[in-house]
């Protein structure tokens, strides 16, 4: 079927596209304009502002420890949402039905949740898979597991790293590898409380340090796409801009990309406390093209945190409002659940809210600072048009300040700082560099032969209302959306790595999961029975 969108104000970064015109889409496809054009469908963007449906790098949609919070706070998990009788579980708040429905009303047709455990795959996927409207990746987790630390222990080499890092991509059906605080969560469980860069895992003999760059060596020889997804030591902590800016320069020039970075742009305050570092960080951004971010911006209201950094969550247990919380001490990471409330008048939540847009506005190049809250842990998804508005007008985002604690004035310099991003830059930062940086050269953008996922947005100052609920979105060139109502239910994709190791390595893990689990690689692999459809990237060696 031939589709015309017409008359629309076309924003495409990637192809330089920034003007009304019309839009071709043959079937699922982005195409060139027919030399027949007789459309089959038209539709009028008269007024409108026409990008590529958005792209999240990093947000917790799946998982164990997700459904561990939907446990501990039942109360913050009831949606308004009358739902559909044919779908039982889409009136609760923040299911799968709900959180398709959620961004696919703001325009995004692509997330990806960021924490892959490989011992519950199969269960985080089949929670993926109950996600309609939007196609989702994970990225599966390594750096703290016995199996890799004592592959490293006994210096099996590089090329084993490698196999064991593929393997378990494969298995596991990830889109990417994650590294969370490398070997923190091995050190605490032999009672180490505190875990730097250059700290050693006790009973392995190696630094955080060495396993980040052996999984860094790892993605780069195997050819991942999207950089190794690192989540530091230290999170949160006064002065962690030193380690985030030490792990920049460890990478030694090789592709990395840095989670949720405003929690490691913190210095330390000569009176106690944080200050911001926004301005260092961008700094070594500036002098580190290898490096990306995305942003995890905090926003005030009630959330739950929820991370693989049990080493983190234990230490933060007792800040958690209300008082409970949740540690797992499982296989590898384990994990933590503390809910936690980001006030307003609390003059340290109010110093990260500023923190956080200080990174946005003083970024080095929007291709490497990406637009994320680390929903849920620094707030909801949904906060994504907020966040836009206070980027792209000054006047909002200083009555926003105004009505802060002095703090923030004093220890931030977002007062002073003019820039206001444009449309164009707010397409790259939710689109093009989300695309490029995940290697899904089909999306993120509207050139000919692109993926046809589009949002449609009514042109209007108010920014929030804007991107908050879109005219209309089209995935894969059907309407799934209309004026910020789902037009019913459509699977998603799953997208997958499906790199090759050596066969040998499939038999030493087998061998290891059997003598430590009684269970086989087989019962932690994830099936081709688990998905529907699923695109599969297949990715080769580098060769350097």
């Amino acid at each position: 079927m031939l589709t015309r969108i017409a008359g629309g104000r076309i924003i495409d970064p990637v192809s330089g596209r920034d003007g009304k015109a019309d839009l071709w889409i043959q079937d699922e496809r982005i195409v060139e304009k027919p030399v027949q054009a007789v459309a089959d469908t038209v539709i009028d963007a008269r007024g409108c502002v026409v990008m590529a449906g958005g792209i999240d790098v990093h947000s917790h949609i799946a998982g164990g420890n997700v459904t561990l919070a939907r446990l501990l706070l039942p109360e913050l998990h009831v949606s308004e949402t009358a739902g559909d009788p044919a779908l039982p579980f889409s009136t609760a708040r923040w299911s799968g039905f709900e959180t398709g429905r959620l961004y696919t009303r703001m325009g995004y047709t692509t997330v990806i949740e960021p924490a892959l455990a490989p011992s519950a795959a199969l269960a985080t996927h089949l929670e993926l898979d109950d996600i309609p409207l939007i196609d989702r990746g994970a990225l599966s987790v390594l750096g703290n597991d016995d199996q890799l630390l004592s592959l490293l222990r006994r210096k099996e080499g590089a090329q084993a790293v490698r196999d064991l890092t593929a393997l378990t991509l494969a298995t596991s059906r990830g889109l990417g590898v994650k590294v969370i605080n490398a070997g923190g969560a091995a050190a605490f469980k032999q009672n180490v409380r505190t875990f730097g860069l250059d700290d050693e895992v006790p009973s392995y003999g190696l630094t955080s340090r060495q396993i980040l760059t052996a999984l860094l060596d790892a993605t780069t020889a195997i050819g991942v796409p999207h950089p190794l997804h690192v989540h530091c030591n230290n999170l949160g902590l006064p002065g962690a801009v030193d380690t985030l800016i030490a792990t920049i320069k460890a990478a030694e020039g090789r592709p990395v990309h840095f989670a949720h970075a405003q929690f490691y742009s913190y210095g330390r305050h000569e009176s106690g406390g944080i200050v911001s570092a926004a301005a260092e960080v961008c700094a070594a951004l500036a002098a580190n093209p290898n490096a990306t971010i995305d942003v995890g911006q905090v926003v005030f209201g009630q959330t739950c945190t929820i991370s693989l950094d049990i080493l983190r969550q234990f230490s933060s247990r007792k800040a958690g409002r209300p008082r409970k919380w949740i540690l797992v001490d499982g296989d590898a990471e384990g994990g933590g659940i503390v809910p936690y409330r980001y006030r307003r008048n609390s003059g340290i939540n109010a110093l990260q809210f500023a923190i956080g847009l200080e990174l946005f506005l003083l970024s080095p190049d929007p291709w490497r600072v990406l637009l994320t809250t680390d929903h849920p842990n620094g707030g909801p998804f949904t906060a994504y048009p907020r966040l836009i508005h206070l980027l792209m007008d000054k006047v909002e985002r200083d009555r926003t300040l105004a009505s802060l604690p002095d703090i923030v004035r004093e220890r931030s310099g977002l007062a002073a700082i003019e820039r206001e991003y444009t449309l164009a830059e707010i397409a790259i930062m939710t689109r093009a560099a989300p695309a490029r940086l995940l290697g899904l050269a089909d999306r993120g953008h509207l050139k000919p032969g692109a993926r046809a996922d589009v949002a449609i947005y009514r042109e209007d100052a108010d920014r929030t209302a804007m991107f908050a609920s879109a005219e209309l979105v089209l995935k894969d060139g059907a309407v799934v959306l209309r004026q910020g109502e789902p037009l019913g239910w459509r699977a998603g994709r799953t997208l997958t790595l499906a790199p090759g190791f050596d066969p040998a390595m499939t038999r030493h893990a087998d061998r290891y999961l059997e003598d430590r689990f009684g269970a086989g690689l087989e019962s932690f692999a994830v099936p081709q029975e688990a998905f529907g459809e699923r695109d599969v990237f297949e990715v080769e060696p580098c060769l350097i």
